[in-house]
Protein backbone atom coordinates (compact mmCIF):
# COMPACT_ATOMS: atom_id res chain seq x y z
CA UNK A 1 0.00 0.00 0.00
CA UNK A 2 1.09 3.35 -0.87
CA UNK A 3 2.46 5.85 1.95
CA UNK A 4 -0.72 8.14 0.38
CA UNK A 5 -3.26 5.48 0.83
CA UNK A 6 -1.90 4.34 4.20
CA UNK A 7 -2.01 8.03 6.02
CA UNK A 8 -5.61 8.19 4.32
CA UNK A 9 -7.04 5.32 5.99
CA UNK A 10 -5.36 6.54 9.54
CA UNK A 11 -6.08 10.08 9.18
CA UNK A 12 -8.68 11.32 5.92
CA UNK A 13 -8.09 14.66 7.62
CA UNK A 14 -4.36 15.07 7.28
CA UNK A 15 -4.84 13.23 3.87
CA UNK A 16 -7.48 15.70 2.32
CA UNK A 17 -4.63 18.39 3.46
CA UNK A 18 -2.12 17.31 1.85
CA UNK A 19 -3.68 16.15 -1.46
CA UNK A 20 -5.09 19.59 -1.50
CA UNK A 21 -1.70 21.37 -0.85
CA UNK A 22 -0.24 19.06 -3.43
CA UNK A 23 -3.05 19.77 -6.12
CA UNK A 24 -2.72 23.46 -5.71
CA UNK A 25 0.94 23.24 -6.89
CA UNK A 26 0.03 21.96 -10.42
CA UNK A 27 -1.10 24.83 -12.03
CA UNK A 28 2.40 26.08 -10.81
CA UNK A 29 4.36 23.62 -12.74
CA UNK A 30 3.14 21.30 -15.82
CA UNK A 31 6.32 19.17 -15.30
CA UNK A 32 5.38 18.71 -11.50
CA UNK A 33 1.51 18.35 -12.64
CA UNK A 34 2.52 15.64 -14.45
CA UNK A 35 4.55 13.75 -11.81
CA UNK A 36 2.18 14.50 -9.35
CA UNK A 37 -0.87 12.81 -11.57
CA UNK A 38 1.15 9.91 -11.84
CA UNK A 39 1.03 8.93 -7.87
CA UNK A 40 -2.69 9.80 -7.62
CA UNK A 41 -3.45 7.30 -10.75
CA UNK A 42 -3.16 4.12 -8.55
CA UNK A 43 -6.65 2.17 -8.50
CA UNK A 44 -8.15 1.23 -5.59
CA UNK A 45 -8.01 -2.42 -5.32
CA UNK A 46 -9.68 -4.51 -2.16
CA UNK A 47 -9.71 -8.40 -1.21
CA UNK A 48 -12.94 -10.48 -2.02
CA UNK A 49 -13.19 -14.34 -1.56
CA UNK A 50 -13.82 -16.09 -4.52
CA UNK A 51 -14.05 -20.17 -6.34
CA UNK A 52 -10.39 -20.34 -8.29
CA UNK A 53 -9.23 -22.81 -10.48
CA UNK A 54 -5.79 -23.72 -11.00
CA UNK A 55 -6.13 -26.55 -12.97
CA UNK A 56 -8.29 -28.88 -14.73
CA UNK A 57 -10.35 -31.88 -12.46
CA UNK A 58 -13.25 -33.04 -10.37
CA UNK A 59 -14.65 -30.75 -7.48
CA UNK A 60 -11.97 -30.74 -5.62
CA UNK A 61 -10.21 -28.33 -7.46
CA UNK A 62 -12.78 -25.72 -6.80
CA UNK A 63 -10.51 -23.50 -3.95
CA UNK A 64 -11.71 -20.85 -1.74
CA UNK A 65 -9.31 -17.91 -2.15
CA UNK A 66 -8.56 -14.57 -1.90
CA UNK A 67 -9.01 -12.35 -5.20
CA UNK A 68 -8.08 -8.94 -5.87
CA UNK A 69 -10.81 -6.78 -7.37
CA UNK A 70 -10.58 -3.16 -8.44
CA UNK A 71 -12.73 -0.37 -9.63
CA UNK A 72 -15.17 -0.37 -12.33
CA UNK A 73 -13.78 1.67 -15.63
CA UNK A 74 -16.07 3.00 -18.49
CA UNK A 75 -18.52 0.78 -19.41
CA UNK A 76 -18.26 -1.36 -16.21
CA UNK A 77 -20.30 -1.53 -13.37
CA UNK A 78 -19.06 -3.02 -9.65
CA UNK A 79 -21.81 -5.96 -8.31
CA UNK A 80 -21.66 -7.77 -4.86
CA UNK A 81 -23.41 -10.88 -5.62
CA UNK A 82 -26.79 -11.98 -3.57
CA UNK A 83 -26.98 -15.01 -5.52
CA UNK A 84 -24.96 -17.19 -7.81
CA UNK A 85 -26.55 -19.79 -10.17
CA UNK A 86 -24.85 -22.84 -10.61
CA UNK A 87 -24.59 -24.83 -14.42
CA UNK A 88 -23.21 -27.61 -16.33
CA UNK A 89 -21.44 -25.48 -18.19
CA UNK A 90 -19.47 -24.54 -14.95
CA UNK A 91 -18.63 -28.39 -14.99
CA UNK A 92 -17.54 -28.44 -18.45
CA UNK A 93 -14.99 -25.62 -17.89
CA UNK A 94 -13.89 -27.07 -14.65
CA UNK A 95 -12.87 -30.23 -16.35
CA UNK A 96 -11.24 -28.88 -19.38
CA UNK A 97 -14.37 -29.96 -21.71
CA UNK A 98 -14.61 -26.19 -22.49
CA UNK A 99 -11.52 -24.23 -22.73
CA UNK A 100 -10.51 -21.67 -19.91
CA UNK A 101 -9.08 -18.54 -21.33
CA UNK A 102 -6.45 -18.75 -18.51
CA UNK A 103 -5.76 -20.34 -15.39
CA UNK A 104 -6.38 -19.61 -12.39
CA UNK A 105 -9.36 -18.65 -13.22
CA UNK A 106 -13.08 -17.96 -11.25
CA UNK A 107 -15.80 -20.27 -12.85
CA UNK A 108 -19.43 -19.09 -13.18
CA UNK A 109 -21.90 -17.55 -15.52
CA UNK A 110 -24.88 -16.14 -14.08
CA UNK A 111 -25.47 -14.09 -10.80
CA UNK A 112 -27.67 -11.58 -9.14
CA UNK A 113 -26.65 -8.89 -7.06
CA UNK A 114 -26.43 -4.79 -5.87
CA UNK A 115 -24.33 -2.35 -8.39
CA UNK A 116 -21.68 -1.04 -5.65
CA UNK A 117 -19.96 1.33 -8.13
CA UNK A 118 -20.15 2.27 -11.92
CA UNK A 119 -17.76 3.65 -14.41
CA UNK A 120 -17.04 6.88 -15.44
CA UNK A 121 -19.42 8.58 -17.64
CA UNK A 122 -21.82 5.11 -17.49
CA UNK A 123 -25.70 6.26 -17.48
CA UNK A 124 -28.84 3.71 -17.45
CA UNK A 125 -27.51 2.12 -14.50
CA UNK A 126 -26.73 3.22 -11.15
CA UNK A 127 -25.32 2.30 -7.11
CA UNK A 128 -28.16 0.15 -5.47
CA UNK A 129 -29.82 -1.46 -8.46
CA UNK A 130 -30.80 -4.75 -8.21
CA UNK A 131 -29.22 -6.61 -11.62
CA UNK A 132 -28.85 -9.88 -13.15
CA UNK A 133 -26.36 -11.24 -16.09
CA UNK A 134 -25.74 -14.45 -17.56
CA UNK A 135 -23.04 -15.42 -19.89
CA UNK A 136 -19.51 -14.11 -20.64
CA UNK A 137 -17.45 -12.64 -18.84
CA UNK A 138 -16.98 -15.72 -16.71
CA UNK A 139 -16.57 -14.89 -13.15
CA UNK A 140 -19.82 -15.43 -10.74
CA UNK A 141 -18.55 -17.85 -7.88
CA UNK A 142 -17.03 -14.38 -6.37
CA UNK A 143 -18.83 -12.20 -3.52
CA UNK A 144 -17.77 -9.25 -6.13
CA UNK A 145 -17.31 -8.99 -9.48
CA UNK A 146 -16.88 -6.20 -12.57
CA UNK A 147 -19.11 -6.68 -15.72
CA UNK A 148 -19.66 -4.96 -18.00
CA UNK A 149 -22.31 -2.84 -18.08
CA UNK A 150 -24.28 -3.19 -21.47
CA UNK A 151 -24.58 -7.18 -19.83
CA UNK A 152 -26.53 -6.43 -16.85
CA UNK A 153 -30.37 -6.62 -17.10
CA UNK A 154 -32.68 -4.82 -13.95
CA UNK A 155 -34.35 -7.29 -12.01
CA UNK A 156 -37.97 -6.82 -11.28
CA UNK A 157 -38.53 -6.50 -7.46
CA UNK A 158 -41.36 -9.20 -7.63
CA UNK A 159 -38.85 -11.67 -8.28
CA UNK A 160 -36.55 -12.74 -5.70
CA UNK A 161 -32.35 -12.80 -6.14
CA UNK A 162 -32.15 -16.59 -5.95
CA UNK A 163 -34.89 -17.27 -8.35
CA UNK A 164 -33.09 -14.82 -10.44
CA UNK A 165 -29.57 -16.21 -10.02
CA UNK A 166 -30.92 -19.68 -10.48
CA UNK A 167 -32.77 -18.88 -14.12
CA UNK A 168 -30.85 -16.42 -16.24
CA UNK A 169 -28.41 -18.84 -17.99
CA UNK A 170 -31.29 -21.26 -17.70
CA UNK A 171 -34.32 -19.34 -18.46
CA UNK A 172 -32.66 -17.41 -21.65
CA UNK A 173 -31.59 -20.89 -23.14
CA UNK A 174 -34.99 -22.59 -22.60
CA UNK A 175 -36.12 -18.76 -24.24
CA UNK A 176 -34.25 -19.40 -27.74
CA UNK A 177 -34.45 -22.84 -28.01
CA UNK A 178 -38.61 -22.61 -27.95
CA UNK A 179 -38.96 -19.19 -29.47
CA UNK A 180 -35.78 -18.82 -31.92
CA UNK A 181 -33.58 -21.77 -32.15
CA UNK A 182 -36.79 -24.01 -32.61
CA UNK A 183 -40.36 -22.34 -32.92
CA UNK A 184 -42.23 -24.46 -30.33
CA UNK A 185 -46.53 -23.91 -31.61
CA UNK A 186 -49.73 -25.80 -30.80
CA UNK A 187 -49.70 -29.16 -31.81
CA UNK A 188 -46.33 -29.88 -32.20
CA UNK A 189 -44.85 -33.43 -29.96
CA UNK A 190 -41.56 -32.45 -28.59
CA UNK A 191 -38.91 -35.02 -26.58
CA UNK A 192 -36.95 -32.83 -23.52
CA UNK A 193 -34.32 -35.35 -21.97
CA UNK A 194 -33.76 -34.72 -18.44
CA UNK A 195 -36.73 -33.22 -18.12
CA UNK A 196 -36.34 -32.59 -14.36
CA UNK A 197 -32.97 -30.92 -14.54
CA UNK A 198 -32.83 -26.81 -14.69
CA UNK A 199 -33.85 -26.24 -17.85
CA UNK A 200 -35.74 -29.54 -18.55
CA UNK A 201 -37.85 -28.55 -15.96
CA UNK A 202 -38.77 -24.65 -17.37
CA UNK A 203 -38.48 -26.16 -21.29
CA UNK A 204 -41.14 -28.73 -19.95
CA UNK A 205 -43.46 -25.46 -18.74
CA UNK A 206 -42.99 -23.30 -21.42
CA UNK A 207 -43.63 -25.98 -24.11
CA UNK A 208 -46.84 -27.01 -22.34
CA UNK A 209 -47.70 -23.25 -22.26
CA UNK A 210 -46.99 -22.74 -26.04
CA UNK A 211 -49.52 -25.67 -26.40
CA UNK A 212 -47.30 -28.59 -27.44
CA UNK A 213 -47.48 -32.04 -26.17
CA UNK A 214 -44.64 -32.75 -24.23
CA UNK A 215 -42.56 -36.23 -23.62
CA UNK A 216 -40.25 -36.01 -21.00
CA UNK A 217 -37.51 -38.86 -19.93
CA UNK A 218 -35.76 -38.64 -16.36
CA UNK A 219 -34.05 -41.26 -14.07
CA UNK A 220 -36.54 -41.81 -11.09
CA UNK A 221 -39.72 -41.95 -9.90
CA UNK A 222 -39.19 -38.61 -7.74
CA UNK A 223 -38.10 -37.27 -11.07
CA UNK A 224 -41.19 -38.35 -13.04
CA UNK A 225 -43.51 -37.29 -9.99
CA UNK A 226 -41.77 -33.10 -10.79
CA UNK A 227 -41.62 -33.82 -14.45
CA UNK A 228 -45.33 -34.53 -15.04
CA UNK A 229 -46.10 -31.80 -12.55
CA UNK A 230 -44.07 -29.25 -14.74
CA UNK A 231 -46.50 -30.32 -17.83
CA UNK A 232 -45.07 -33.23 -18.83
CA UNK A 233 -47.79 -35.04 -21.01
CA UNK A 234 -45.72 -38.47 -21.03
CA UNK A 235 -42.75 -39.15 -18.66
CA UNK A 236 -40.21 -42.18 -19.47
CA UNK A 237 -37.92 -43.26 -17.08
CA UNK A 238 -34.82 -44.28 -18.79
CA UNK A 239 -33.14 -46.54 -16.73
CA UNK A 240 -36.90 -48.81 -17.06
CA UNK A 241 -37.97 -48.13 -20.17
CA UNK A 242 -36.46 -48.07 -23.75
CA UNK A 243 -36.74 -44.26 -24.72
CA UNK A 244 -36.72 -44.92 -28.40
CA UNK A 245 -39.75 -47.71 -28.33
CA UNK A 246 -41.91 -45.42 -25.89
CA UNK A 247 -41.73 -42.70 -28.31
CA UNK A 248 -42.53 -44.53 -31.01
CA UNK A 249 -45.97 -45.70 -29.12
CA UNK A 250 -46.84 -42.44 -28.12
CA UNK A 251 -46.56 -40.88 -31.51
CA UNK A 252 -48.01 -43.87 -33.23
CA UNK A 253 -44.66 -44.30 -34.84
CA UNK A 254 -44.83 -40.74 -36.37
CA UNK A 255 -41.81 -39.25 -34.54
CA UNK A 256 -41.26 -35.88 -32.70
CA UNK A 257 -40.80 -32.88 -33.92
CA UNK A 258 -38.08 -31.24 -32.22
CA UNK A 259 -35.99 -33.49 -29.62
CA UNK A 260 -34.10 -31.33 -26.64
CA UNK A 261 -31.18 -32.94 -25.73
CA UNK A 262 -28.81 -31.65 -23.18
CA UNK A 263 -27.41 -35.26 -22.25
CA UNK A 264 -25.40 -36.11 -25.14
CA UNK A 265 -23.34 -39.80 -25.30
CA UNK A 266 -26.01 -41.73 -24.01
CA UNK A 267 -29.09 -40.49 -25.55
CA UNK A 268 -27.90 -39.59 -28.66
CA UNK A 269 -28.46 -41.66 -31.72
CA UNK A 270 -31.52 -42.68 -29.95
CA UNK A 271 -32.71 -39.10 -30.22
CA UNK A 272 -32.39 -39.03 -33.98
CA UNK A 273 -34.28 -41.79 -33.84
CA UNK A 274 -37.21 -40.38 -32.69
CA UNK A 275 -37.65 -37.32 -34.74
CA UNK A 276 -40.11 -37.66 -37.64
CA UNK A 277 -39.31 -36.56 -41.05
CA UNK A 278 -37.51 -32.90 -41.28
CA UNK A 279 -37.20 -32.83 -37.40
CA UNK A 280 -34.74 -30.82 -35.17
CA UNK A 281 -31.83 -32.24 -33.36
CA UNK A 282 -30.87 -29.38 -30.77
CA UNK A 283 -27.92 -30.82 -28.91
CA UNK A 284 -27.39 -28.17 -26.43
CA UNK A 285 -25.18 -30.49 -23.47
CA UNK A 286 -23.55 -33.07 -22.73
CA UNK A 287 -23.64 -34.04 -19.46
CA UNK A 288 -22.88 -37.99 -19.93
CA UNK A 289 -20.31 -37.07 -22.12
CA UNK A 290 -19.99 -35.90 -26.08
CA UNK A 291 -21.66 -37.65 -28.35
CA UNK A 292 -19.82 -40.07 -30.81
CA UNK A 293 -19.04 -38.52 -34.45
CA UNK A 294 -21.80 -39.36 -36.79
CA UNK A 295 -21.67 -39.21 -40.53
CA UNK A 296 -23.19 -36.37 -42.05
CA UNK A 297 -25.21 -38.95 -44.82
CA UNK A 298 -27.39 -40.51 -41.58
CA UNK A 299 -29.36 -37.20 -41.51
CA UNK A 300 -30.49 -38.06 -45.17
CA UNK A 301 -33.25 -40.80 -44.55
CA UNK A 302 -34.99 -37.85 -42.86
CA UNK A 303 -33.93 -35.31 -43.91
CA UNK A 304 -32.98 -33.96 -40.87
CA UNK A 305 -31.80 -30.97 -38.80
CA UNK A 306 -29.13 -30.57 -36.35
CA UNK A 307 -27.91 -28.05 -34.38
CA UNK A 308 -25.66 -27.09 -31.58
CA UNK A 309 -26.96 -24.02 -30.17
CA UNK A 310 -25.44 -21.60 -27.86
CA UNK A 311 -27.07 -18.74 -25.77
CA UNK A 312 -24.34 -16.29 -26.30
CA UNK A 313 -25.06 -16.58 -30.21
CA UNK A 314 -28.63 -15.53 -29.37
CA UNK A 315 -28.62 -12.66 -26.89
CA UNK A 316 -25.32 -10.82 -29.17
CA UNK A 317 -26.95 -7.36 -28.97
CA UNK A 318 -28.26 -5.45 -25.84
CA UNK A 319 -31.89 -5.09 -27.72
CA UNK A 320 -31.64 -9.43 -28.21
CA UNK A 321 -30.72 -9.65 -24.18
CA UNK A 322 -33.60 -7.64 -23.12
CA UNK A 323 -35.89 -9.30 -24.89
CA UNK A 324 -34.95 -12.35 -23.51
CA UNK A 325 -34.58 -11.29 -19.92
CA UNK A 326 -37.97 -9.23 -20.22
CA UNK A 327 -39.76 -12.61 -21.67
CA UNK A 328 -38.04 -14.85 -19.20
CA UNK A 329 -39.09 -12.49 -15.86
CA UNK A 330 -42.53 -11.98 -17.33
CA UNK A 331 -43.48 -15.51 -17.60
CA UNK A 332 -41.89 -15.78 -14.05
CA UNK A 333 -43.80 -12.90 -12.73
CA UNK A 334 -46.59 -14.41 -14.28
CA UNK A 335 -47.41 -17.97 -12.95
CA UNK A 336 -46.48 -19.60 -16.42
CA UNK A 337 -42.64 -20.85 -14.41
CA UNK A 338 -42.13 -21.68 -11.52
CA UNK A 339 -38.55 -21.89 -10.35
CA UNK A 340 -37.62 -24.37 -8.47
CA UNK A 341 -34.40 -23.61 -6.22
CA UNK A 342 -34.39 -26.74 -4.35
CA UNK A 343 -30.68 -26.83 -3.36
CA UNK A 344 -28.59 -24.18 -1.95
CA UNK A 345 -24.86 -24.24 -0.87
CA UNK A 346 -22.41 -21.64 0.67
CA UNK A 347 -20.39 -20.46 -2.10
CA UNK A 348 -17.36 -21.48 -0.28
CA UNK A 349 -18.61 -25.10 -1.05
CA UNK A 350 -19.13 -24.86 -4.79
CA UNK A 351 -17.34 -28.70 -4.38
CA UNK A 352 -20.10 -30.10 -3.31
CA UNK A 353 -22.51 -28.23 -5.12
CA UNK A 354 -20.63 -29.42 -8.16
CA UNK A 355 -20.30 -32.80 -6.60
CA UNK A 356 -24.03 -33.27 -6.11
CA UNK A 357 -24.55 -31.82 -9.56
CA UNK A 358 -22.37 -34.39 -11.40
CA UNK A 359 -24.05 -37.45 -9.79
CA UNK A 360 -27.25 -36.49 -10.08
CA UNK A 361 -28.49 -35.79 -6.60
CA UNK A 362 -30.49 -32.72 -8.06
CA UNK A 363 -33.65 -31.72 -9.39
CA UNK A 364 -33.82 -28.38 -10.36
CA UNK A 365 -32.04 -25.42 -10.01
CA UNK A 366 -28.80 -25.30 -7.80
CA UNK A 367 -27.84 -21.62 -6.56
CA UNK A 368 -24.65 -20.59 -4.11
CA UNK A 369 -24.73 -18.14 -1.40
CA UNK A 370 -22.10 -15.51 -0.92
Amino acid sequence: MSFLRLMGAKNPTLFHLVTRSALSSISSSSSSSLTIKASFSLSTTDMVKAIRVHEQGGPQVLKWEDVEIGEPKEGEVRVRNKAVGVNFIDVYFRKGVYKAPSFPFTPGMEAVGVVTAVGAGLTGRQVGDLVAYAGQPMGSYAEEQILPANKVVPVPSSIDPPIAASIMLKGMTTHFLVRRCFKVEPGHTILVHAAAGGVGSLLCQWANALGATVIGTVSNKEKAAQAKEDGCHHVIISKEEDFVARVNEITSGNGVEVVYDSVGKDTFEGSLACLKLRGYMVSFGQSSGSPDPVPLSSLAAKSLFLTRPSLMQYVVTRDELLEAAGELFANVASGVLKVRVNHTYPLSEAAKAHEDLENRKTSGSIVLIP
